[in-house]
C-alpha cells in the first residue's frame, strides 16, 4: 500500500513509477509492459518485487536488468491467505485502524514515527479498493522460483537487515536461482529500506545500473 513516495529521492530524471491496478499480478504485470519502453530496467519492493518477476516471467526480452528488494518469490502460504478475508473486509471500514495496528509496525527496524506516517498517508490515499485488489493479487499469486531461474539480465537483489516481512532466506533462496544475482544486505534497515536507509540503498541501485 505504497505509492513513489516510498522511493524517497530517486537520482534519475527517466524514471517511470507505476501503482498499477487488478486483482492478478497477471493484469497488473500487463499494465506495466503496455507502459514500458520497448527494454528498461526494472525494479521493485515488496509486492513491486513480486509484480516485477511477473513482467520477467512473461516478457523477460523486455527487462534489461532487475532489482527485486524485500520480496518474496514463492506463492503465498496458506495461513496467509487464510488472514486475508478478514483483513479485507476490516479495510472497508478501518483501513486506519488495520495499517497502524497490524501492518506498519512491521516496515522497519526501529520505531519511526515520521516514516509510519508517511506509509499511512500513503495507504489512505490509495485507499481500500486498492488494498482488495492488492490482496487478492497476493494472495493468488504464483511461485517464480522458475522465472528467477531462467532470467539472465544482471539482477540485485536486496533487503533491509532486519527484514521482518521477507526474511533472509528468501533473498538468499532468489540469489542463488538467478544466474546473474547478487545480494546486498543494508545495516540497520528493515522492509523499506529505500525510506530508513536512503543513502546505502540509493548507492546499491546506483551501482546496479552502472
Amino acid at each position: 500500500m505504497c505509492d513513489d513516495r516510498m522511493w524517497g529521492t530517486v537520482p534519475y530524471s527517466d524514471v517511470i513509477h507505476m501503482t498499477p491496478h487488478g486483482t492478478s499480478m497477471g493484469a497488473m504485470a500487463a499494465q506495466v509492459l503496455a507502459s514500458a519502453p520497448p527494454r528498461f530496467a526494472l525494479a521493485g519492493l515488496s509486492m513491486g518485487g513480486i509484480l516485477a518477476m511477473e513482467v520477467v516471467r512473461r516478457a523477460p526480452e523486455r527487462v534489461a536488468r532487475l532489482a527485486l528488494l524485500d520480496t518474496n518469490p514463492r506463492a503465498e502460504l496458506p495461513e496467509v491467505q487464510a488472514r486475508r478475508a478478514f483483513q479485507i473486509t476490516r479495510s472497508q471500514t478501518d483501513l486506519a485502524g488495520l495499517m497502524t495496528d497490524t501492518l506498519i509496525p512491521n516496515y522497519f527496524a526501529t520505531k519511526a514515527p515520521a516514516l509510519e506516517d508517511l506509509c499511512l498517508t500513503m495507504a489512505l490515499d490509495l485507499g481500500p479498493q486498492v488494498f482488495t485488489e492488492q490482496s487478492l493479487a497476493l494472495r493468488d499469486r504464483r511461485d517464480q522460483q522458475a522465472t528467477l531461474r531462467a532470467y539472465t539480465g544482471h539482477t540485485l537483489v536486496l533487503m533491509g537487515e532486519h527484514d521482518r516481512l521477507c526474511p533472509l532466506d528468501r533473498h538468499e533462496l532468489m540469489a542463488s536461482l538467478l544466474p546473474r544475482g547478487r545480494l546486498v544486505i543494508i545495516p540497520g534497515a528493515g522492509h523499506i529500506p529505500t525510506l530508513e536507509a536512503p543513502l546505502a540503498t540509493t548507492q546499491a541501485l546506483k551501482d546496479w545500473l552502472c
